[in-house]
């Protein structure tokens, strides 16, 4: 099994701990135990204290799984398991579907996983382009044209990463019909599954009942620490994973379980924050965009990233080294995900912090005119 390089994971454990201004993460900032007492108006400590540590429930607590579940339009016990983050989630399901010389069909740009995983197993995979002329939108056309009797697998991630893209319910539509005349699974990574008016926006398992989707803590539910994640899919994938899983994790352990359940039975209140985070960000982007004649950004409706463009002659990833030795300012480069002159924007982080580390960065472009 050969594993091309995570780009953009190597990208971001070589450069983010050494950073002044994060202006890349793709989770909304993190909340510590303290923050998450104090914003909840609950004693978590005390609880914690009383718990044993021990496996825990192997494939997540009742509890637990209630709290997914109603994240979701539809589903039981039986259409959910846990794993370790969203990465981990996506990782059985491929392993467990997947077999040498299947089919996939994925997007571009995107999560690099849902590409060179299908790859190092052998799988011929076969990529749609997001337009940015488009929204960030692909062809439906273009779509039809690669999907076909011999696919195994369509997977996608949406809201995109890095572009932000959130596929509509009348484009997944037309997934689940290609989905149903070739027999394919679908798989959909949506742990960056947005908000609006504090709530989730859609799920691909709530139009369609056989679709396979990923989700986790880290991003809008602000703990990527724990670690925690999940799968819903059909009763018999689910069972199929499970017997994977039992050679990978085992369990989650209970005081992920215990603090995924306190997190996801809030929800409402942890998504409040992060939608109002975001949306500050997101604005004050749009107007910081107005006064850099070298920058532009299709920002994105939903979701915790976006991927902001520049028009200047130098690679993305000397540019984002250079802004960084400089300055303290953090980008993950668009060379991360195959695509030039773009660098990912993360939305999620403290709206002050984003506000300084745009008003360093459009000192840093001044050089660039100087020399025009």
């Amino acid at each position: 099994m050969q594993l091309s390089e995570f780009y953009v994971e190597t990208w971001m454990t070589d450069h983010e701990n050494d950073c002044q201004y994060n202006l890349t993460d793709t989770c909304v900032t993190c909340l510590s135990i303290c923050e998450l007492e104090k914003l909840l108006k609950i004693d978590i400590m005390d609880e914690i204290k009383n718990i044993k540590l021990d496996y825990g429930p192997i494939v997540g607590s009742t509890r637990l799984k209630d709290a997914i579940l109603s994240l979701y339009k539809n589903g039981t016990y039986e259409n959910i398991t846990m794993s370790v983050g969203t990465i981990n989630a996506n990782e059985l399901i491929l392993m467990t579907l997947l077999e040498p010389g299947d089919h996939v069909v994925t997007f571009t740009p995107t999560y690099q996983q849902l590409y060179s995983f299908p790859q190092s197993l052998g799988c011929h995979v076969d990529v749609v382009e997001l337009k940015e002329e488009n929204q960030w939108l692909p062809s439906y056309d273009e779509l039809k044209s690669v999907v076909n009797e011999k696919t195994k697998l369509i997977c996608l991630n949406s809201p995109n990463n890095p572009t932000g893209t959130t596929f509509e319910e009348d484009y997944m539509k037309g997934i689940i019909e290609l989905a149903k005349k070739y027999h394919c699974y679908i798989l959909c990574d949506e742990v960056y599954r947005g908000t609006v008016n504090h709530q989730l926006t859609y799920s691909l398992s709530d139009i369609y009942e056989e679709a396979i989707v990923t989700g986790s803590l880290s991003k809008v539910f602000s703990s990527a620490g724990l670690r925690l994640g999940w799968i819903k899919a059909p009763k018999e994938i689910i069972d199929l994973i499970n017997y994977r899983r039992d050679y990978h994790i085992i369990s989650n352990g209970p005081l992920d379980d215990y603090l995924a359940s306190i997190i996801l039975e809030n929800k409402d209140i942890i998504l409040r924050r992060s939608e109002d985070i975001c949306n500050a960000n997101k604005q004050y982007l749009k107007e910081w965009l107005k006064h850099e004649k070298h920058m532009s950004c299709v920002i994105p409706k939903y979701g915790t990233v976006g991927f902001l463009k520049y028009d200047l002659l130098i690679p993305s990833k000397t540019f984002c080294e250079k802004l960084q030795k400089e300055t303290g300012v953090f980008f993950v480069p668009g060379g991360c995900f195959d695509k030039e002159n773009y660098l990912r924007f993360g939305f999620g982080n403290d709206p002050q912090k984003v506000k300084e580390g745009l008003s360093i960065l459009s000192k840093w472009l001044k050089q660039f005119e100087e020399t025009a």
